[in-house]
């Protein structure tokens, strides 16, 4: 099997929880589930819908005020903004739209209209998506594409700990739905590959890049 990421050739390992091969790749890092068992956006979707990801939760506004703080005083001129695979709720973009930054929103399966792919902007937010992607570049790349140049992409993902004995207990794999794992590492080469610049990372689930 080769990196989905790279394209190296990937050693092998069993998930046990879920019975399953697993791969990882010793250059970028990137650990993922045998695509054999990737779920489609209908066999996905009654998982997604178990999510209370309810607008009106101070919780929930907590946690994504937790990822502004990471990414906007690390950002200028950012005047438009995507929220990108934003699930059910749009409350990512409200929040961002009273900073005062005009926001769209898209996730596939909920809000499924694809204008934005007509559009420019600053900055795309892309929370807790990537672990769900069957081909990460290939988003990465479409997301660079729509990045004004100096724009920027935020990401919110589990970074996974190099590991395969503590992935083995690591609670963030046993979701079904989540199939792709990264480190910053991972992140840092696929903006090598892509000719864009690593900015920053929190250590544990957040990273920002810049489109040149």
């Amino acid at each position: 099997m080769y990196c989905l990421i790279c394209g190296d050739k990937c050693d092998s390992f069993k998930y046990e929880y879920e019975d399953i091969d697993c791969y990882r790749c010793e250059n970028c890092e990137l650990i993922f589930k045998d695509p054999a068992i990737y779920q489609s956006f209908d066999e996905q979707k009654p998982r997604y819908d178990l999510h209370e990801n309810d607008s009106d939760s101070a919780g929930y506004r907590i946690y994504f005020q937790k990822f502004i703080d990471f990414v906007l005083p690390r950002t200028d001129s950012i005047d438009a903004a995507l929220d990108f695979g934003c699930g059910e709720s749009s409350l990512l973009a409200d929040m961002l739209i009273e900073q005062g930054i005009a926001c769209d929103y898209y996730d596939p399966i909920y809000h499924s209209d694809q204008e934005y792919k007509n559009s420019r902007y600053d900055l795309i937010t892309s929370v807790e998506v990537f672990e769900h992607l069957h081909d990460p570049m290939t988003v990465f790349k479409e997301l660079l594409s729509i990045v004004n140049k100096d724009g920027y992409i935020a990401i919110r993902t589990e970074f996974h700990l190099n590991s395969i004995d503590r992935f083995s207990t690591w609670h963030y794999p046993r979701d079904p739905t989540h199939i792709v794992f990264f480190s910053p590492k991972t992140f840092r080469i696929m903006c090598e590959l892509q000719g864009c610049k690593y900015l920053a990372d929190n250590g544990k689930n957040m990273i920002l890049v810049q489109e040149r």
